[in-house]
Formats: structure tokens, sequence, C-alpha cells
């Protein structure tokens, strides 16, 4: 608009819109400097998340707002919705929700993948997410994946709960976890047993009373097929959604 005051059929502006620019294109990119005086405009700014400056504040991220994220020409932001967090990567299926624990984690991650991540700083603009979320937290029943990852992946779902899941809760669904995999692990150990019998062939095992009996090609057959049934219904309950 400010070329065009001096004349739409000006050589001056005929030459301006043949010029790339070099803060926006049309696949929606919009550079750094665009994303700052738009934020500006709320009273907002930026700030490099590993710059000294930042750094020097010893802030917890867990009690930051918002970041943005820049790799190339590919912006998405983390955002802090009521009490939890969501990563709102456009690139997939919905957002993901990402705990206090993990944020940390999460941004080093990115940092390592050549990530740029900046700090917004000030007062967010309500919006009706922040509202709903303030009253009550969801869960995420489905981790959204990549969009073209997996064509027949849904977009993520999300339960409201009225109360806030307990950490204890969480440690003792994964203490069951881990005593499911030990049990696993005891299965695979009887099998290996079985295996190394059959090829001993006429291997005697022990048994009480002094008596040694035979393992023969049926029992085996019968002792494989016990563990596999065993196998399949841990790993069937491993595989459910603990939320």
């Amino acid at each position: 608009m400010r070329m065009a005051e001096g004349g739409m059929a000006s050589e001056e502006y005929r030459t301006f819109l043949q010029q790339p620019s070099g803060n926006m294109d049309d696949s929606g990119f919009f550079s750094i400097q665009v994303i700052s005086n738009a934020l500006s405009v709320w009273g907002l700014e930026l700030m490099l998340f590993n710059s000294r400056e930042y750094q020097s504040l010893m802030i917890n991220p867990i009690n930051e707002k918002a970041f943005i994220c820049n790799y190339k020409e590919h912006w998405f932001t983390i955002r802090k919705l009521g009490q939890q967090w969501f990563n709102l990567n456009s690139l997939l299926t919905g957002p993901e929700l990402i705990s206090d624990t993990y944020l940390a984690l999460f941004l080093a991650q990115l940092q390592q993948e050549g990530y740029s991540i900046f700090v917004i700083r000030g007062n967010l603009p309500e919006c009706e997410a922040e509202q709903i979320l303030r009253i009550m937290r969801v869960q995420q029943q489905q981790r959204p994946r990549l969009i073209g990852e997996d064509e027949a992946q849904t977009s993520a779902g999300y339960a409201f709960c009225d109360e806030v899941v307990d950490e204890d809760e969480e440690l003792k669904r994964a203490l069951a976890l881990s005593r499911q995999d030990i049990d696993v692990e005891d299965e695979e150990a009887d099998l290996r047993r079985a295996i190394q019998l059959s090829m001993q062939g006429s291997q005697e095992a022990g048994s009480t009373g002094g008596q040694k009996e035979m393992l023969t090609a049926e029992e085996l057959r019968k002792r494989r097929q016990a563990y596999f049934d065993r196998y399949v219904q841990l790993h069937d309950q491993q595989q459910q959604p603990s939320q």
C-alpha cells in the first residue's frame, strides 16, 4: 500500500511487485521480523530461548505461557492453555498434549534438531480454549501423528476429566507395566529352557521324588502353545491405552 501511493502504474511500483519478498511467501511463511511486529500489536515480545539474557533469568519453562519454534521455513507454537501444555504443530493430525515433566526435554530435543525457540513474553489475549481448560483438564486418548504418516490415523482424541490425574496413579500404572514385562521375561526364559530340552532330544528333566521323566515332542508343543497364549494375552494388555 505504501509503494502504491506513488502510483500503481509507476516504474517503481512494477519493479517492487516483481521482486520476491524476504519477509513472506505464498506458502504462508513469515520472517521473524514480521512475527515480532505482529506480536507487538498485542503487547507481546519475543526472546530467544537459549540467549544469555533469557538463561540468566533462570525461569522454569513450565512457568512460561508460550513458545514459538522455527526450523528453516516452518513455524509452530507450544502453548499453555489452562494448566496444560499443547504442541500446536500444524504438521500433526491434531494438538499434542505435553506434560510439565516432558516440556523441558521436548524443548531440548527441538534444539538438538536445529530448531530456534523463542519465548513469548507478555499477557496473551483471552481465548475460548483457555477459558474451558482453566476449569477442567483433558486427557489425551490417542497421540497425534505426522500428517501423511498413516492415512488411516484419525485426529487426536481428548476426554475431559473433572479431576486431575494423580501422579501416584501414573506411577502405579508404570509399575504394573514393568511387572508385566518381568512376567514376559520369565515366560521367555521358560521357553528358552524348553527349546534347549527339545534340542537335547533325550535330555532328562529333574522332577520331585527322585523320579525322572522324558520331555516328549507333544509335551514340548503344549508348553510352547501355553507360553504363546500367555504372551499374547500380556501383549494385548500392554497395548491397551492406560487413559
